[in-house]
Parts: C-alpha cells; sequence; structure tokens
C-alpha cells in the first residue's frame, strides 16, 4: 500500500492541485500531529484517499465539536483500525514541557494511557498478528528524540514497541537539525521507526 506520512510542517508542493499528479497511486494518508486540520482536510479531499492520524502536542484536544477532530479523518489514538488488510493504531501527544496544555502528558502518563490499549495489540502479537504500523506524534526515548524538555521521547513508547511488535512505526515531531548523526529509520527489536517529518511517501507492503 502507498502511504503518503505527513508531520508537523505544511510543505507547498504538497498544499497544491499538483499533489495529485507529482504524487499520484497513494491510498493513504497518515498523520503523525502538529498539522492544521485545513491541510490535512486538503490532502483527503484533492488525493480523494483516506486519513488515519493522531494529534500532536499543538493540536486541539480530540472531542466532539467540529473542530476538535480533522473532518474525512479516522483518529487512531488508542483505537485499531484495518485499511486494505493493512491494521494500524496510534498513540498521540507529547512528553508533558507545559503543564496544562493539550496532548501532553508526564512519562508516568503516557504508561497509563499505553495500558489501556497494550492488551490488545499484545494478544494480537502473541497470536501471531501484530499490527502493521504504529503510528505516534512523539519518537521513543533514546530514538530519533532530543535532550531539550519539549522533544524527549516517550519510554511508554518503546515498551509498547518490545510488546506489541508493530512491523513499522511512523512518528513526527522531531527534526534532525544534526545532520548525519542518525538516520530517519531506525530498527528496534521488530520494528522499523520512521521519522517522516514534514512528509515520507512509502510503500507498506500488504500481507497475503
Amino acid at each position: 500500500m502507498r502511504i503518503l506520512a505527513v508531520s508537523d510542517q505544511v510543505i507547498d508542493r504538497l498544499y497544491s492541485a499538483m499533489v495529485k499528479e507529482t504524487y499520484s497511486g497513494v491510498q493513504a494518508i497518515i498523520g503523525c500531529g502538529d498539522l492544521p486540520y485545513e491541510y490535512l482536510e486538503f490532502l483527503v479531499s484533492i488525493l480523494n484517499v483516506p486519513l488515519f492520524y493522531v494529534p500532536g502536542n499543538h493540536d486541539p484536544q480530540h472531542g466532539h465539536l467540529v473542530n476538535e477532530y480533522v473532518q474525512g479523518g479516522t483518529n487512531l489514538d488508542l483505537e485499531i483500525h484495518r485499511h486494505k488488510n493493512i491494521w494500524m493504531s496510534g498513540l498521540g501527544g507529547s512528553v508533558m514541557y507545559h503543564p496544562g496544555a493539550p496532548n501532553q502528558y508526564t512519562q508516568s502518563e503516557m504508561y497509563l494511557r499505553v495500558y489501556k490499549i497494550l492488551p490488545r495489540l499484545w494478544l494480537r502479537a502473541v497470536l501471531g498478528h501484530p499490527i502493521d504500523i504504529l503510528v505516534t506524534h512523539s519518537p521513543p526515548a533514546g530514538i530519533h528524540d532530543d535532550n531539550d524538555p519539549a522533544h524527549q521521547g516517550l519510554r511508554a513508547i518503546n515498551l509498547l514497541l518490545r510488546l506489541a511488535k508493530p512491523r513499522y512505526m511512523l512518528h513526527g515531531h522531531t527534526f534532525f537539525y544534526r545532520q548525519n548523526l542518525q538516520d530517519y529509520v531506525t530498527r528496534y527489536h521488530q520494528t522499523d521507526v520512521i521519522n517522516v517529518y514534514p512528509f515520507r511517501v512509502m510503500n507498506i507492503p500488504i500481507a497475503g
């Protein structure tokens, strides 16, 4: 399945009528957070494919009002969804650096959030059917993260990867300002952790 993954930064060549020709064949959009909802809705409309996303630390708290979710999109946060035989789940938010702000959590709070979905994902892994893609906003601790308070990785994600064993994890939130120090793809146990900031087009093999 051909996927357009986006995160954190609006890209002019995507926010254009030419995107349909330039990135033809895209079958799904994955949003890793911190993007204007009108940008995501534009991509859904012009590419005419499903959008699956998680909220970032600059997004509004997800609720039931129209301006609190992306129209035409599916919020993967603590959910499991299937699209074209690709199984996906998600975990939104970042580490807390501004108390009271939406979608920010302490390391302990994020463990509690992970425990809400971990049993279902762990059981799938035990039965030999792990999810294909885990979508997050933040990176795991020690992988693609940074030392400043806002961009530390989340330790709960490391636990989730070890037990749920997704094939791929897509995240945003951090950018490689220190060039050449690490690749945008890092293998962690059985998962390819991929930093999609600001966007990447990739092909995810569909299981038979």
